[in-house]
């Protein structure tokens, strides 16, 4: 059992999902009845399509299943993940505690004229998820965190076939959240410039000190001066 600990002591990161549980609820609830509303007219010219709901759903699996690979083979590979999605998840959830933000564009279901299991699945996500916390999409941001996670990992970046295949599952998974219309453009854009800035924060700046970003640069690679 020592061992065991011993072996996996950065589990402790991973109590972030609890702090972050709890917050994010506590906002869906708060600003259920007022919020400022994200729109462009462009998001009119996306139609509803009730096959995106299959990648959404996939997003559920998709970041435990990256983030337990590191987990369990990497521990530099984990807290890079780990730092980038959860900070940037944390900035999120700042934004919607000063500035809630929600859509109000999504399908009345029942008056298609398709009954089928993909649109039950759809109408789950909508009683679970009231359309509030939009802007930026935590849904874009850390697919796109997965797919750097797994581009940037040493142990994965050679794998070229689950490179493609992340890319691709990730590329899906940001389309899915405006097709299904649980999000504006103007969220996945925003989600893409988080994506950005943390990408600069996690890989790119070199740190001397810390237990996460102790070795040498890894975006480029920048060698530490005596």
């Amino acid at each position: 059992m020592k061992i065991f600990l011993k072996k996996y002591r950065h589990a402790w990161v991973l109590s972030y999902v609890f702090i972050y549980l709890i917050w994010f609820f506590y906002l869906n609830q708060i600003s259920a009845d007022s919020f400022h509303p994200v729109y462009l007219p462009f998001d009119d010219l996306i139609p509803f399509n009730e096959w995106f709901i299959i990648p959404y759903y996939i997003w559920f699996a998709y970041v435990p299943l990256v983030v337990g690979y590191f987990f369990f083979t990497s521990v530099k590979d984990f807290y890079h993940c780990t730092a980038y999605l959860f900070i940037g998840m944390t900035i999120c959830l700042i934004i919607y505690t000063i500035y809630p933000t929600g859509i109000y564009f999504r399908p009345d279901l029942a008056s298609l004229d398709r009954n089928n299991i993909l649109t039950l699945m759809t109408k789950v996500i909508y009683t679970v998820d009231m359309g509030t916390n939009a802007c930026p999409s935590i849904h874009c941001f850390n697919s796109i965190g997965l797919w750097i996670s797994i581009h940037k990992s040493e142990r994965l970046h050679n794998k070229k076939g689950i490179q493609a295949a992340s890319f691709v599952l990730s590329f899906l998974i940001c389309l899915s959240t405006m097709f299904v219309k649980q999000h504006s453009i103007i969220d996945v854009i925003a989600a893409m410039v988080l994506a950005v800035v943390m990408y600069i924060l996690v890989y790119c700046i070199p740190y001397s000190k810390g237990i996460i970003f102790k070795k040498k640069n890894v975006c480029y690679n920048v060698e530490k001066q005596k």
